[in-house]
């Protein structure tokens, strides 16, 4: 899933064992369900966990 504030997605590597064997792995964005205040109107977003913690601090603040 990708982050649909800040982009952020799926990111690619490598698991790698003791004996230096290499296999692909991909790690995902920690993203969730949230709502969020635009312009009046409560949209829903899937926000990655950094975003929805700067959210909500915006909105606390304000």
């Amino acid at each position: 899933m990708k982050c649909e504030f800040c982009g952020k997605d799926v990111q690619f590597g490598h698991n790698v064992s003791h004996s230096k064997r290499r296999t692909n792995r991909q790690w995902t964005a920690n993203v969730h369900p949230a709502k969020i205040m635009v312009d009046g109107k409560v949209t829903r977003f899937k926000l990655c966990t950094r975003c929805r913690r700067t959210q909500r601090r915006l909105a606390s603040a304000g």
